[in-house]
């Protein structure tokens, strides 16, 4: 397991910060304390908090930003040792949450909207999809003021086809090899596919540049250097566009890949009951509308408006091209590290091939 996690410690992002203590609402020394270990910035989490303790005034905060392979490899030492441990873990890594549930590291979580929460994102109760978030093009819009940015993988082949030259080396992705959500990504292509090889192929031949990180790309895509980023976290491009009005967002119209953020609460938790209560907030509509508007993505809830337009994306066009990871333990597999080892041979293959 020790291996695993630091496979993950390197993968996952800069190192854990200090823990951050919110005060209950109410001024009490003596508040409930829930212990929340999570690999969302304490920025981006702060407004959730916040409207926890409104709703729950009586309530202390000790929040720890961590990464995602400390997260599991804490949880897994602590209840091993036969300690407490966090009330509740929220993590980007889908495969290491589900691998704590399907471990026995979670208990089971039967709240107000577990049963009416989507299938996929809900395993036994026990794990929770809790954001969504699309891979996405993204595009250097005044390179395309004369034609419309590739909708698709198949137009994107055909673009730098045609292109040749004049795009050779202005294309960005994620490296498979130390972004775990790049890999992921990937994982999902070879399996919604058939023909992505071929993709991988084509943006081989035009001189695909490789990063760890979506703001490597973004900057990139939004000073003119880069025309097109490929498979990139539609959160981070959301708002980054927000900020940068060249940067344009295409949701593939073959498919759109959804990855997940996973809530659970531990089986060692010290107060499993702050862990659940602090779950059901994110899941209802005013959590889940706070966490859309930090992350500029649609929310899990359906009854929650995407952020901007009001758009469902749970319906009509746009949802049957939407392909989100299932919680289910079949994210284990990305583990294997000789099947994560044979998808990066090939990966590294397709791009080196002229």
């Amino acid at each position: 397991m020790l291996r695993v996690a630091a496979l993950f410690l390197l993968l996952s992002g800069p190192a854990a910060a200090a823990p951050i203590l919110f005060p209950s609402a109410d001024g009490r020394k003596d508040a409930p304390l829930l212990t929340i270990y999570s690999s969302l910035d304490e920025g981006l989490a702060e407004p959730m908090i916040r409207g926890f303790q409104a709703a729950n005034p009586d309530v202390a905060v000790q929040y720890e930003d961590m990464l995602t392979g400390e997260i599991y490899d804490r949880i897994v030492r602590e209840t091993d040792a036969g300690g407490k441990t966090a009330d509740f873990a929220f993590s980007s890594a889908m495969d290491l949450q589900v691998k704590l549930a399907n471990d026995g590291y979670a208990q089971a979580s039967e709240l107000p909207l577990s049963a009416s929460w989507p299938g996929w994102a809900n395993w036994r109760n026990t794990a929770y999809a809790l954001t969504f978030e699309p891979a996405v093009f993204v595009y250097h819009k005044p390179s395309f003021a004369s034609e419309p940015p590739p909708a698709s993988r198949s137009e994107l082949v055909a673009y730098l086809q045609r292109q040749g030259e004049a795009v050779f080396g202005r294309i960005g992705t994620y490296d498979i090899e130390r972004s775990g959500v790049g890999f992921l990504f990937m994982a999902r292509d070879q399996e919604q596919f058939g023909d992505i090889w071929s993709v991988i192929h084509a943006m081989g031949k035009a001189g695909v540049k490789l990063y760890s990180t979506s703001t490597a790309i973004l900057e990139r895509i939004t000073d003119g250097r880069f025309v097109i980023g490929y498979n990139i976290l539609g959160s981070y491009a959301a708002e980054w566009a927000s900020r940068h009005p060249e940067v344009g967002i295409v949701l593939p119209k073959d498919y759109t890949v959804v990855m997940s953020r996973i809530g659970l609460v531990p089986q060692a938790a010290g107060r499993p009951d702050l862990g659940k209560r602090y779950l059901a907030f994110f899941m209802s509509a005013p959590g889940q509308a706070i966490m859309a508007r930090e992350l500029h993505a649609p929310a899990v809830n359906g009854t929650v408006p995407a952020p901007g337009d009001g758009s469902d994306v749970f319906s009509g066009t746009l949802a049957r091209q939407l392909r989100p990871v299932p919680v289910s333990p079949g994210l284990v597999v990305y583990l294997d590290q000789v099947k994560r080892a044979r998808v990066i041979a090939r990966w590294n293959e397709m791009l080196r091939l002229q």
